[in-house]
This record gives structure tokens, sequence and C-alpha cells, in this order.
């Protein structure tokens, strides 16, 4: 079941992301970004067992306009299941509610969000409002992610 998150959900998903921050392929959040971000992220959880967060992803709006899509996790032991599309389709849906007209990602996975309709572009093309959180990264200012984005 795809929902929102619940606050007292906030360490379940940060410990959902820790091995791909671990293994470098989510940049790392403190429990307080995660906090204040909450209403953000969508969840799946197990159909079996509610409290089981299975993956998560986040739509953070960056202007009048965009929105960005991040903090895509989804539990090892259930990926190629279409966990991520669906929360990657939660996201884009909220995304329309919202009146945005354009979503972007910057991700170390672009085929995945390639196979979702994603189209690579040069860093340099998105706003440069959106660069307010690379500041606070660890990879600043040698950006390794690639760039895509999606019109809605």
């Amino acid at each position: 079941m795809i929902r929102k998150l619940l606050v007292d959900e906030v360490p379940d998903i940060k410990r959902l992301m820790d091995p791909f921050v671990n293994e470098g392929l989510i940049l790392p959040k403190s429990l307080l970004s995660l906090y204040t971000s909450v209403r953000d992220f969508w969840v799946m959880s197990d159909d079996k067992d509610p409290a089981n967060i299975i993956g998560c992803c986040a739509l953070q709006v960056s202007w009048v306009d965009i929105a960005e899509i991040r903090t895509l996790a989804v539990k090892k032991e259930k990926h190629r299941n279409g966990i991520g599309k669906d929360l990657v389709q939660a996201c884009m849906d909220e995304a329309v509610q919202l009146g945005l007209k354009q979503l972007f990602t910057l991700t170390y996975v672009p085929g995945f969000f390639k196979r979702l309709g994603f189209s690579q572009v040069d860093k340099s093309m998105l706003p440069n409002k959106i660069w307010a959180d690379c500041i606070h990264c660890p990879h600043f200012p040698d950006c390794k992610e690639t760039a895509l984005t999606y019109q809605l």
C-alpha cells in the first residue's frame, strides 16, 4: 500500500536509506532533514504488515513549476517488483495535482528513470534554485549524479 509517511516512521525510512547511503547511491540525510521534509514523502508498506515500510520516495517542490523526485529507496530484497516505479508514480501524480509542469531528478541510477520516461539533460539546464541543497553535499562541487527531467 502506498501512502504518505507518518512522523513516527522517519527513523524507519532512515534505516531503509542507510545501506544505499553506505554504497554511495543516495546522499545522506540527517534525521532533522527527514523530519522537516516528512510531508514530501510517499512510502510503500508491506501488505501483510502495514508497519513494515519497504520503500520510500519524496517529491520536493523547488520553484513555481518544478519539483524534484528524490530519496528513492526500496529494500533490496524487494527490488524488481515495481515498487520504485509505483512510488515515483505517486510523486508524479501529486505533482500533477499541485499544478507543476516539470520534474527533475539527480541520480546515480539514470537507467531506472529513463525507463520511466525521464530524459537526461545537462545539469546546467536546471534552474539555479535547485542547487540550494548542493552546498551541503559531501560531493560538492564535484557532482557525479546524472540530471534527468520529465515534462508533466
